[in-house]
């Protein structure tokens, strides 16, 4: 029998999260993609705690938007410096079983050229 895209995407996620943890002094950067929004957050696995979050739902990446591309660099630029002013420059890029393609290779690019090393 066939997989559905979410059972497919969940399998990929979790042979991701095999090989990666986030960690103080490099912590996960987690990207959830919906049909119309995007979100990530900086994640610390040792202690468990988010450390840093923003998502496209923010007013004021909601109101400058047109396209979901456009979105998903703004949240990238956003997150960059939100985690650059808590003190990260270095994360892992957790794509959570997405294709590193359209809108999660805007968010990471954006990300990078913000400041963030992956």
């Amino acid at each position: 029998m066939a997989l559905t895209k979410q059972d497919r995407r969940l399998r990929i996620k979790r042979r991701i999260r095999k090989s990666i943890a986030g960690t103080a002094e490099r912590p996960r950067m987690s990207v959830f993609r919906s049909n119309k929004q995007i979100s990530v957050q900086i994640i610390d696995d040792l202690s468990g705690q988010t450390i840093v979050a923003t998502s496209s739902l923010i007013k004021e990446i909601a109101e400058k938007t047109t396209t979901k591309l456009e979105q998903a660099e703004l949240v990238g630029k956003a997150i960059a410096e939100k985690a650059v002013a808590a003190g990260i420059t270095s994360v892992v890029f957790d794509r959570n079983g997405y294709l590193y393609h359209g809108r999660i290779k805007s968010l990471a690019d954006a990300a990078r050229n913000s400041g963030l090393k992956f």
